[in-house]
């Protein structure tokens, strides 16, 4: 008796990354990976051509027509309501990881797990539940504490500041986020200062150590080249 695959489509600019996961699931019964993508433009363009339950995509994959990050999954969400979505990525901040989850994305897993979870996540969102997953294991000691309050702090920026400064701390300038965003420079620049005063942050170079230490998000290459790394969740 033939059993009803559940077809999936992965997203990331990391091709080595696509290549490793496509071969860890092709040996499974129950999936079809039906195709992969590196940014969101040709992410958008499969789910349009092939029928997909569940795509698995990073949250940070700079250069594509439909952005990445917050931007990128409200416009799945709004487009493709039926289809199950999975953030797989590097960020492991807990606030980030709820805002993604009000947008009604159904699972985030951070790529310190093995492809073990991934195939947890598929069966889990397409049954109709969700599947949270960030680190592999809790931060302790004087780090916890740091981590706590750095979570708290965060826990005050609303979803758009804290896109701005995801995407000014990747290497963006004002100009560029509010091109991305579709926002004027001063919504932007307003957004940016709100979200600093908030972090109690006076210098972009502090903004920049606390984005990279908290793990609000976590260096990427400039704007137009390959990412050098991703922006991670949990």
């Amino acid at each position: 008796m033939s059993t009803m695959k559940i077809r999936v489509v992965l997203a990331d600019d990391h091709p080595a990354l696509l290549s490793g996961i496509k071969h860890a699931l092709s040996v499974l019964p129950t999936l079809d990976v039906v195709g992969t993508a590196g940014d969101s433009g040709e992410l958008i363009k499969l789910l349009n051509a092939v029928p997909c339950d569940v795509v698995i995509t990073d949250y940070a994959m700079p250069g594509g027509e439909y952005g990445d990050g917050m931007t990128l999954l409200a416009y799945l969400r709004r487009t493709y309501p039926a289809l199950k979505i999975v953030v797989f990525t590097t960020i492991e901040n807990p606030a980030i990881a709820q805002e993604i989850a009000n947008l009604g994305v159904h699972g985030v897993l951070g790529k310190s797990h093995d492809t073990g979870h991934v195939i947890s996540a598929i069966h889990a969102v397409y049954a109709g539940a969700t599947y949270f997953r960030l680190t592999s294991r809790a931060p302790e000691g004087a780090h916890a504490e740091l981590a706590s309050n750095a979570s708290a702090r965060t826990r005050t920026l609303t979803t758009r500041e804290m896109e701005v400064v995801r995407l000014f701390v990747s290497g963006m300038s004002v100009n560029e986020i509010a091109e991305r965003l579709h926002r004027t420079k001063q919504t932007i620049s307003s957004q940016k200062t709100r979200a600093m005063r908030k972090l109690g942050i006076d210098r972009d170079a502090d903004l920049f150590r606390f984005a990279y230490e908290t793990g609000l998000a976590v260096a990427t290459d400039a704007p137009g080249t390959s990412s050098a790394g991703n922006l991670a969740i949990e």
